[in-house]
């Protein structure tokens, strides 16, 4: 419905008792195969490092601005002067069957008045990728963003040659808005932008494909996938 003011100008819709949105808290998100908590390099440095590594050709890192890092005590330095702070608020994600961290991701770019905020600087070892802990890890996160705190826009930007992580968005219910040129300059190189996002009002539909596709009966004694995540999402936007 287009909403009009008194000179006839088409304007947004109301937001009637809008307040702005709270800042994410430092405490733990708890799931069924991961947890997600603030990061702290003390306790979990040697994990992420030893992680790391086991992407030896480093292809990991070839679009984040910083990496990769050859020595714990590099990344150890690189963490303790980058991954403190409130925004972005940097997250290790725990594997919770061994109980070591696997994983880094933050919200940063946080806007509480417009109820906007970012998940990004996503570095998933080897070990985390491609397991239910990742998806379980992103969803979390979307999770304590829309309906914990009941921010309007979730984001997701990553270099625009980035074909994996642009395929990641997308299956994770982000939707694609558009290329920002020449937005950056990265490791010296210039940088185009993809944004995606997801708004408030698609979260419902991406929130049930997540929970039926992370329930266990979704998964076959080999630990086999039965429904995509994809085709939950293209369900439930259906409904």
């Amino acid at each position: 419905m287009e909403h009009m003011n008194s000179l006839m100008q088409p304007i947004g819709h109301p937001l009637p008792g809008w307040t702005p949105r709270p800042l994410p808290p430092r405490e733990i998100l708890l799931g069924r195969t991961c947890r997600v908590e603030p990061i702290d390099p003390e306790k979990h440095a040697a994990d992420l490092h030893a992680a790391n590594l086991a992407d030896a050709e480093g292809r990991g890192w070839t679009y984040l601005p910083y990496g990769p890092f050859a020595t714990l005590s590099d990344y150890r330095a690189w963490m303790d002067a980058t991954c403190l702070g409130d925004d972005p608020l940097f997250h290790a994600i725990i594997d919770a069957t061994t109980g070591r961290a696997v994983g880094v991701a933050a919200y940063l770019r946080i806007d509480p008045s417009n109820g906007v905020i970012e998940v990004g600087h996503i570095r998933y070892s080897p070990l985390l990728q491609r397991t239910p802990a990742a998806t379980e890890a992103m969803y979390l996160m979307m999770r304590r963003a829309f309906d914990e705190l009941g921010y309007r826009r979730y984001e997701w930007k990553c270099h625009a040659l980035n074909a994996g992580s642009r395929a990641a968005a997308v299956r994770l219910g982000f939707r694609f808005e558009g290329v920002f040129r020449q937005a950056a300059v990265v490791k010296g190189r210039t940088r185009d932008t993809a944004w995606h996002a997801i708004i408030d009002k698609e979260w419902p539909a991406a929130k049930a494909a997540f929970e039926r596709w992370l329930d266990p009966s979704n998964f076959d004694g080999a630990g086999r996938q039965r429904q995509s995540l994809s085709a939950l999402m293209g369900a439930e936007e259906r409904r």
